[in-house]
C-alpha cells in the first residue's frame, strides 16, 4: 500500500497520523486487501445470500414511555451549552 493512500485515506476521515502510524496503517491496509483479494477467489455462485443466521425473527420489543432526564440533569455533564442545547464544535466547514 502506498504511502499516499493511508494519507488520502486519513485526510477523509479528519486523522493526522504519526509517520509511525502511517507505516503501521500502510501495512494493514495492505493485509486487508490481500485478504480481500483471496475472497474474490471463492466461487460463491451456488450459495444462497442471506442477510442474518441465528433463525431469529422479530426480536423487538413495544416501545413504552418511562421518564426521563430532565434538561438541566442532561445539560449537567457538558461544559459549553447554547440555548439550552449541547454546543460542539463544526463539523462540517
Amino acid at each position: 500500500m502506498e504511502k499516499k493512500v493511508v494519507e488520502h485515506v486519513a485526510l477523509l476521515a479528519s486523522l493526522k497520523l504519526s509517520q509511525k502510524e502511517i507505516k503501521k496503517f500502510q501495512k494493514q491496509l495492505t493485509d486487508i486487501l490481500a485478504y480481500i483479494g483471496q475472497l474474490e477467489e471463492l466461487k460463491t455462485q451456488v450459495v444462497e445470500p442471506t442477510s442474518q443466521v441465528t433463525g431469529l425473527k422479530n426480536v423487538f420489543r413495544e416501545d413504552e414511555s418511562k421518564p426521563s432526564l430532565s434538561q438541566d440533569e442532561v445539560l449537567s455533564g457538558t461544559k459549553k451549552v447554547h440555548n439550552g442545547m449541547f454546543k460542539t464544535k463544526a463539523i462540517f466547514e
